[in-house]
């Protein structure tokens, strides 16, 4: 949430900071804004609105200077208006801060300002947070590094912060904590900063990843110096980039959901790569092999985490429970540390997570790890602060989602689960190894059926169509297919605004069915082998009452085509496989109705990509 990039170096920052802007707008659209150091001197310049209008604001503008910061806004205090967007000057205007986060004890702090004299121009947590630096230099003359350590360590909440001088045009100030931040280190002393890797990679791949309460001290012609808010020094670990530029550009998608939609045969092996070995008929899962013993013996495993990973998480409880026969309980992460959850360390948590920065999944983790418990992490994002908070883990290697409505991260993540849910079968010895085989070239056979799944985009385009203007969608599925449901509803609700609602199949009688009539579509996950004469029946059920199904069945499926009144196939596979196939056509349904509705696909209204705020 919310998006931040600054640089510092010998060539114009404006361009380089409204590029980096441009990129990380997934994070957040509801404002923008520069601030740039010229000749002594900070012009800022914000605007309600997408990136896009701030250039239109900025046009004929003093945009000059070498040094600068730029962000864009998801809103968490104060209305998406021109006034709270950031940069935020300090009272004197002498110091500039953008900000990720939230400052949970601002309104103390601001009613202890205000009767020191000062006075806010926006209702902000983070212009207080400068305002708090700014008395802090005043009261104790002390530089402008030691102001920021001293107000971090009187804040309470998450934040990600870049602050600039106009006193000391050369200098940088970055610090975080339980929001992301990432400094890119460039040739000739450059330094750029940003809330993702999205908008350095094209200029540098030496990147230091900044770990929570450290701040970061970026002198122009020094080397960059990190410290903590206890003001022990740290030296910084410098990684390079996995990331290659063209996997965050469209690529002549029209949108970046449906090329991430496409590029899911890829992205799928991609998360296979080097973990099978079909001749030998083996998992191997690396970042966990210390771990697996671990997880075998444990009392349970539980799965926290987030929208569209929890319905991950659900597909991964189904696969562990049924391959491995190890109990799996799956929790929301925002839930899970408020009430009290019963852990020992005999636990197992599966943290899930695309970003590897949702602020709910990383409460989770921090409560799991006071109690004991083993800590495993799935993520996309290589340097994550999940990544580096859990014991061990897998990387899903799905590439940059630069969509905010997650698509290949999905599948990406159940494609781990099930390794890891195979891994744990065949080192515990609950299926054959002719079952375990199976699976395993079955598995392997999945990225081209997904391949000739996406074939049938045009098809499911013009059953979108049909349904553009439907005020409402119901979603069934039975076992591994329930979660698809829900994942599918969600996909709907995210991008066109559609209410929808997933359940299984066999709750529909049991309350839902009230809402069935000509007008309610029903999406319903008929595959072959799951449950399927049950399923049949749910669709005779809503047939009764007039609804309109629309199937998504196993090819060659004779029984659904004649009583549903559209039909969507999908390769055959085993059930326990299933999802990775019939969650395609439920992504590219969502993603037609929406363009056919005038939705903004990629940047969804109220949405952003990373939630890193509670």
């Amino acid at each position: 949430m919310c998006g931040i990039v600054a640089y510092i170096g010998h060539k114009e920052a404006y361009p380089i900071i409204i590029k980096g802007l441009q990129r990380l707008e997934y994070r957040g659209y509801d404002s923008a804004g520069v601030a740039l150091i010229s000749k002594g001197e900070i012009n800022l310049y914000k605007k309600q609105g997408k990136v896009s209008e701030l250039e239109a604001f900025t046009v004929g503008k003093n945009l000059a200077g070498a040094i600068g910061i730029g962000h864009t806004r998801w809103a968490t205090h104060g209305a998406p208006n021109d006034r709270n967007a950031h940069p935020h000057f300090s009272g004197s205007s002498d110091l500039a801060i953008i900000h990720n986060g939230i400052i949970e004890n601002y309104a103390a702090l601001k009613s202890e300002l205000i009767q020191r004299g000062h006075t806010f121009l926006s209702d902000t947590d983070t212009e207080v947070l400068i305002h708090l630096i700014e008395d802090i230099q005043a009261k104790t003359a002390v530089s402008l590094e030691e102001a920021v350590r001293v107000a971090l360590n009187e804040v309470i909440g998450a934040y990600a912060i870049v602050i600039i001088s106009k006193e000391d045009p050369d200098l940088l100030i970055a610090a975080k904590k339980s929001s992301p931040l990432v400094i890119g280190i460039g040739e000739n002393d450059e330094y750029f900063i940003a809330s993702d890797a999205t908008p350095i990679v094209e200029y540098t791949k030496n990147v230091v990843y900044l770990n929570d309460e450290e701040i970061a001290v970026i002198k122009r012609g020094k080397e960059l110096r990190l410290m903590n808010i206890k003001n022990q020094p740290k030296i910084p670990y410098i990684q390079e980039l996995e990331m290659q530029l063209e996997a965050i550009e469209k690529g002549g998608f029209e949108h970046f959901m449906l090329k991430e939609i496409f590029e899911q045969p890829s992205s799928i092996r991609n998360s296979m790569r080097g973990r099978i070995d079909l001749n030998k008929g083996i998992v191997s899962l690396g970042g966990i092999r210390e771990y697996k013993q671990k997880m075998i013996n444990a009392e349970r495993i539980i799965i926290v985490a987030c929208g569209t990973s929890w319905h991950a998480g659900l597909v991964g409880e189904y696969l562990i429970e049924d391959l491995a026969r190890i109990p799996v309980e799956v929790e929301y992460a925002s839930e899970f540390r408020y009430r009290n959850p019963i852990i020992n360390e005999n636990d197992v948590v599966i943290a899930i997570s695309q970003s590897g920065e949702t602020a709910d999944t990383l409460a989770a983790i921090k409560l799991a790890k006071e109690k004991g418990a083993t800590i495993i992490g799935i993520c996309n994002v290589v340097g994550s602060t999940i990544s580096r908070a859990t014991d061990a883990g897998s990387y899903t290697h799905a590439g940059p989602e630069i969509g905010v409505a997650s698509t290949k991260a999905f599948t990406s993540q159940v494609t781990v689960l099930t390794l890891m849910a195979l891994s744990l079968a065949q080192s515990k010895g609950t299926l054959s190894d002719s079952k375990f085989r199976q699976l395993l070239v079955e598995l392997d056979s999945i990225p081209d059926k997904v391949e000739k799944m996406l074939q049938s985009d045009s098809k499911i385009e013009a059953i979108a169509a049909l349904f553009r203007d439907a005020r409402n969608f119901l979603y069934l599925g039975r076992g591994y297919n329930f979660p698809v449901a829900l994942e599918g509803a969600l996909k709907l609700k995210e991008i066109s605004y559609i209410h929808a609602e997933g359940y299984p199949a066999a709750e529909m009688k049991h309350g839902p069915i009230a809402l069935i009539d000509e007008h309610m579509p029903v999406v319903v996950i008929a595959t072959k082998h799951g449950n399927y004469e049950k399923v049949v029946s749910n669709i005779e059920e809503v047939k009764a009452r007039n609804g309109k199904i629309i199937a998504i069945v196993t090819k060659g499926d004779t029984a659904v085509k004649a009583i549903a009144d559209y039909v969507i196939e999908v390769p055959e596979s085993e059930d326990a496989l299933s999802p990775l196939l019939t969650s395609i056509p439920l992504q590219l349904l969502s993603y037609h109705i929406a363009v056919m509705r005038g939705c903004n696909v990629d940047q969804p209204r109220n949405l952003a990509k990373s939630v890193t705020v509670e």
